[in-house]
Parts: structure tokens; sequence; C-alpha cells
């Protein structure tokens, strides 16, 4: 019987286009840990960056409207429940009521698509 395949180290995301400066975030889903949790990728300063979707105060989605986390300003991504803030560039709490910085997804962009990397914690949904 023939081992199965290795899961993907890198899994498509969207294409570049999709994710414009502190705009909306492209939502997917990825088994962490063990279970299927929501997270979603922006664009900040020409960057691409992805988070797990779970407010470091309180384990819960933080968007407040679908796929919106930007606070009114373009420059902080805000859990809409607590109002905790959180750099979009690394994750790391601003201010407000965190226990730390969002679980960050490592992205990869090249030949205008978004790539995010799995780890040994962060699977495809499907595997």
């Amino acid at each position: 019987m023939a081992e199965p395949a290795p899961p993907p180290s890198e899994v498509l995301l969207c294409q570049s286009g999709d994710l414009v400066d502190s705009g909306e975030a492209v939502a997917f889903e990825v088994n962490f840990e063990g279970r299927v949790c929501a997270a979603f990728a922006i664009r900040y300063q020409g960057q691409a960056h992805a988070y797990l979707n779970r407010c470091a105060h309180v384990p819960m989605e933080m968007d407040y409207q679908a796929n919106r986390f930007f606070d009114s300003t373009g420059q902080w991504l805000m859990c809409a429940t607590h109002g905790a803030m959180y750099h979009p560039h690394t994750g790391a709490c601003r201010s407000g009521p965190c226990r730390g910085g969002l679980l960050k997804i490592a992205l990869t962009e090249a030949a205008g698509m978004v790539r995010w990397h799995t780890a040994g914690n962060l699977k495809p949904v499907d595997i």
C-alpha cells in the first residue's frame, strides 16, 4: 500500500488584486490544531498578511461585518466585540483588552497570486 502524499507546504489563497490596501479581507478556513478555524488575509501598506480570525482577548471571530477588520482610519485591525487593536504588519496588540497578539499565518505573493503556508499545527481543511 502506498504512503499518502505529504500535505502541501503552500496553499493557493487568492489573486493579488483581491487584496486592497486597508480594504476588505479575503476569508479562508484552516485546520488549526485539529479544528476548522476561520482565517483572513489583508493588504496593508502594499504587503499581504494573514491571521487566524481569533481575538487574543477572547477566542472569538473579530470582524464587525463580513471580511472587515480595519478600524475607521484603515491603520489598525480591530476586534469588533471588545475593541482590541492590532498592528496589521505583525498582529501584535496595540491597545485594548488583549492577551498577546494574533496568530500570524505565513504568506507568499508571487506572479499575481497569494499563497498561505502550512505549519505543524496549521493545515488545509481537507487534510
